[in-house]
């Protein structure tokens, strides 16, 4: 009980402490707000600086979105509308703007952003310089930011292709023609980064999508759509028709334009004669059933699967004549219940309370069980079928559309680069655009700007607890609440534990008075007490051995004097009786201590 007392009074003292603390720190909470976001941004400019990159002079496209006028004379915003959709949302009028990221950006860094959901959004670029792919490499790399995540949509390019009189980048729309289409894109539960490349038939000039086969990990493409972060998005496709595709700089695909691609870039060399047909006496079977089995005679197709149980037994006390369930008698019809409405009325069932009793009610019927004559449909057994001759095939002939490109890298040429795009979700970051043939090129740019943002990324969620701590340094009271917070639950699971060990020791000698053992002092006491208490019965003793002696020497005749040592035999009795009681007590009470022992015998 005191144990617990204790504990309400800490735990009292405790909530008055943080009614006091969360006080001190509602008065001071703006103002410590307002300073902590200076101190924040002066620490930010301090620790992570960018500075625009230069432009790279042999990339065929370097775009940062850093400078908006240079951005508005290069850039096109789409004035199309797609075909075949309703008019009120074939325009592409998604709002594209330049802004810094929303989640601790570098200071000066912009990006392209596309702020509308739910709308068709087209914006292009044309390259400095026509990519042609003949002996470098086309290294592709763009930065992408899901602010938002995203629900459904893309945020992949499309590199547009060079054709006579230029692209028309006003008109720029999903039939536009594109040599190479490269980003992630994500609708419910499918995630996909995208490497699809148009191929055109060396024989007809027909073209057709080649998709890259999916061989990145799923949790690792997952996180550009989840994690609200900027990613860099590469690919490297080289004129050995070999290609990388990386993301944050770590490699997640890798494959060969041959051999990788579905649809193949080359068809096969035969195909099956469409016009060869498999004989009418062509026998497939390779199993037939026996034509010389018969039916035995005793075979009854016709006999149940189930019969009555034959050794079945009515059991005595069955009411036959009793239904299962009848009318409830104490039902009443409502008052107004319209029999030409409502039809005839008639009282609910219940249970038949006679069969409550009985072993059933009703018409017998004994139980089913397996009929051990039945065998079902007779069907005759099967035999090799002595005229199979395999699975038929169709006789394969050359193929007339076969060709051959063992240079599939050989693509239409490059002229611009666009976004075209719908999205459920918005605030759609892109920054950091490059096409050029050198990976160093790309390797440098990420370093300048990628690299910057993951560390200011990271110095930022270590500035978190920086912030801890210097708030705590302007309110010291908070360092007593961490050490309380981490005192207290030690400090009651040790008093709980203690209490409870006490108390159950305690009530097991109160339950089963079990003797315990006296303080050293108290013994010493008692001893004294007890051979006291045995000088004085002694003593009695010899007084009353005296006076016996004396009466029985003096002979004394007088009945006063009879009467005078009769008295004094019976007080000296019950003294005696009062010791040896007193004695036995103070046995069968051992923990009382022994001054109280005395004074009950005084």
């Amino acid at each position: 009980m005191m144990a617990w007392t204790w504990q309400r009074t800490f735990l009292t003292l405790l909530v008055g402490l943080l009614l006091v603390g969360g006080t001190s720190a509602s008065d001071d909470e703006e103002e410590v707000t307002v300073t902590e976001e200076v101190v924040e941004k002066g620490e930010e400019v301090e620790d992570v600086v960018y500075t625009t990159p230069k432009q790279i002079e042999n990339a065929h496209l370097m775009e940062t979105f850093d400078d908006s006028v240079a951005f508005e004379k290069r850039w096109i915003r789409s004035q199309a509308k797609k075909e075949g959709v309703d008019d009120d949302i074939a325009k592409y009028n998604g709002v594209w703007e330049l802004e810094g990221a929303e989640k601790m950006p570098l200071t000066g860094d912009r990006g392209l952003v596309l702020k509308s959901k739910a709308k068709h959004a087209a914006i292009s670029v044309p390259l400095k310089k026509t990519f042609s792919f003949v002996d470098k490499p086309l290294v592709v790399q763009y930065e992408v930011n899901l602010q938002n995540g995203q629900e459904c949509g893309g945020a992949y390019i499309k590199l547009l292709t060079d054709q006579d009189g230029g692209v028309d980048l006003k008109n720029f729309n999903d039939k536009t023609p594109y040599t190479i289409m490269f980003g992630p894109d994500k609708c419910g539960n499918d995630y996909k980064l995208h490497f699809i490349f148009r191929h055109v038939n060396p024989l007809n000039g027909e073209i057709e999508e080649k998709h890259a086969k999916a061989t990145n990990p799923r949790e690792r493409i997952e996180e550009p759509f989840k994690d609200k972060k900027p990613h860099l998005f590469t690919l490297v496709v080289r004129p050995d028709n070999t290609y990388d595709i990386s993301l944050d700089q770590e490699v997640v695909n890798t494959g060969s334009l041959l051999e990788d691609f579905s649809p193949p870039v080359n068809p096969p060399k035969e195909i099956d004669d469409p016009e060869d047909f498999m004989p009418k006496d062509w026998d497939e079977r390779e199993k037939i059933p026996d034509p010389e089995a018969t039916k035995p005679e005793d075979w009854d197709e016709d006999a149940p699967m189930q019969i009555p149980d034959p050794d079945a037994v009515k059991p005595k006390g069955w009411l036959d004549n009793e239904p299962e369930m009848v009318p409830d008698p104490t039902s009443e019809k409502p008052e107004d219940w319209d029999d030409e409405m409502d039809g005839e009325w008639e009282a609910a069932l219940i249970n038949n309370p006679k069969c409550a009793e009985a072993p059933g009610c009703g018409e017998w019927k004994a139980p089913m069980i397996d009929n051990p004559s039945y065998k079902g449909k007779w069907r005759p057994p099967m035999i090799d079928n002595p005229n199979y001759r395999g699975k038929w095939k169709p006789r394969t002939i050359p193929n007339p559309d076969y060709f051959e490109d063992l240079e599939p890298f050989k693509m239409r040429p490059i002229a611009a680069v666009g976004l075209e795009l719908w999205s459920m979700s918005d605030n759609i970051l892109f920054d950091n655009l490059l096409v050029t043939d050198n990976m160093a090129d790309a390797n440098q740019l990420a370093a300048e700007t990628y690299d910057l943002k993951i560390m200011k990324l990271e110095k930022g969620q270590v500035g978190v607890f920086r912030r801890i701590i210097n708030y705590s340094n302007k309110n010291p009271w908070l360092y007593g609440l961490y050490v309380l917070l981490v005192a207290i639950p030690v400090v009651l699971i040790f008093t709980c534990c203690c209490a409870e060990t006490k108390e159950s020791k305690d009530a097991k000698r109160k339950k089963t008075d079990e003797p315990t053992e006296d303080d050293p002092h108290a013994e010493e006491e008692e001893d004294a007490a007890g051979s006291k208490a045995g000088e004085e019965s002694a003593e009695n003793d010899a007084a009353g051995t005296a006076a016996a002696s004396e009466e029985s020497t003096e002979n004394v005749d007088s009945d006063t004097a009879k009467d005078a040592k009769d008295e004094e035999e019976e007080e000296q009795k019950e003294e005696e009786d009062k010791d040896t009681k007193s004695d036995k007590e103070e046995e069968s009470q051992p923990r009382t201590s022994p001054r109280l022992r005395k004074s009950r015998r005084e």
